[in-house]
């Protein structure tokens, strides 16, 4: 009775397998890449307001540009936290992208000073750069929580004007900081290439908005609308489609190295897609494999409660950064479920990679190795 039960249960996967493979080269049905759109603020909250253009609407404006052209892309999934002139919460946006277990979230926002000369775009990543004028930035972003109901339970006595409230990093997005500023540098290089706009570089400090998500976030400033000529420029449909062309090409570039790091697909030559079929133990004798599941310049300790309950954590330092893993066998096979496993917990950029004789390898030459 079990060798027929059996029977069936390989008889319908053959079948599922079967009309998968025959629409070509697809990407597996839950792993769209999904990016969160944030236009920054909204509603009864503005924004800056200077030379008659208001933040809340440019930001919008742009957002919706660049959803719509993702869209049209198969294997992007896009999740706005706002599609018109509404007030959401501050954690409420980080929330949405959390339950979404999204790969990506883009807060779109204006920067405004009361002097009108200084212009150009900014991309911010959370960090502990307590200068004066970070400072005063993350301070703006972050008092929009004065217009929220039950401010001071949601935020656990948070406090804007606090530099000690502001330098504080959760645990949760320290390990996405990397991929973070990878995503933040190749915006700022578009925006001066491919816009032709002056770029103001990378910035770090506590948001709010982007400090409690538990994916590669980021806060990017179009450009200053208390400059008349750029608010202008942000206020144009002309402008605003170089900014969200700009913003496209850049996530799809990070996009692209990450599946070439990673790899996603259910067919083709990738070795490290997760294959549908129930595989047999893969031992490779003298090569350990583990999984890559974030790097950081903060040292961690390789405990679980700071890895969202993985156990078996150990970490390396490669330069200036740590590196940590997930798992240890010889066990290729094994090595791919606890791929997946780290994935289901929220470490969705994470990869496998080998060691021989305490160095490091390619996976393809430890798996070319085992055949040979």
């Amino acid at each position: 009775m079990q060798t027929k039960s059996k029977y069936i249960i390989v008889c319908l996967l053959v079948t599922f397998i079967t009309t998968l493979t025959s629409y070509g080269t697809l990407y597996a049905q839950d792993d769209n890449f999904v990016v969160v759109l944030d236009a920054g603020h909204g509603g009864k909250d503005p924004g800056a307001m200077k030379n008659g253009y208001k933040e809340k609407k440019i930001a919008l404006d742009v957002v919706l540009k660049l959803g719509k052209t993702l869209e049209e892309i198969d294997d992007i999934k896009v999740i706005y936290t706002r599609k018109t002139d509404k007030f959401i919460e501050l954690w409420r946006r980080a929330d949405i992208a959390n339950k979404a277990d999204a790969d990506l979230f883009i807060s779109i926002h204006c920067n405004s000073v009361n002097n009108s000369k200084p212009f150009g775009t900014e991309t911010w990543v959370l960090g502990e750069k307590n200068t004066t004028r970070n400072f005063e930035v993350a301070k703006r972003e972050n008092e929009v929580i004065f217009l929220e109901d039950n401010y001071e339970e949601n935020y656990e006595g948070f406090n804007p004007s606090s530099p000690e409230s502001t330098i504080a990093i959760g645990i949760e997005q320290e390990v996405y900081i990397e991929q973070s500023i990878t995503l933040a540098g190749k915006i700022e290089n578009n925006f001066v290439n491919k816009a032709k706009r002056k770029s103001r570089g990378l910035k770090q400090h506590s948001l709010l908005v982007i400090r409690n998500t538990y994916m590669p976030s980021i806060l990017v400033e179009l450009g200053f609308i208390s400059n008349k000529k750029e608010g202008a420029f942000l206020n144009s449909k002309p402008g605003q489609s170089k900014m969200s062309n700009a913003l496209k090409d850049a996530i799809l570039d990070y996009k692209k190295e990450l599946d070439q790091n990673v790899g996603t697909h259910i067919l083709g030559e990738d070795l490290e897609s997760p294959s549908i079929e129930v595989e047999e133990p893969k031992i490779i004798e003298d090569v350990i494999f583990k999984v890559q599941i974030a790097a950081s310049k903060n040292d961690l300790a390789p405990k679980s409660y700071n890895f969202k309950g993985l156990s078996d954590i150990s970490k390396n330092k490669v330069g200036d950064r740590y590196r940590y893993y997930y798992g240890n066998t010889l066990d290729y096979t094994k090595a791919q479920e606890l791929k997946e496993e780290a994935k289901a917990k929220g470490y969705s950029t994470s990869f496998i990679v080998a060691y021989k004789d305490g160095k490091q390898i390619d996976v393809s030459d430890a798996l070319k190795s085992a055949s040979n």
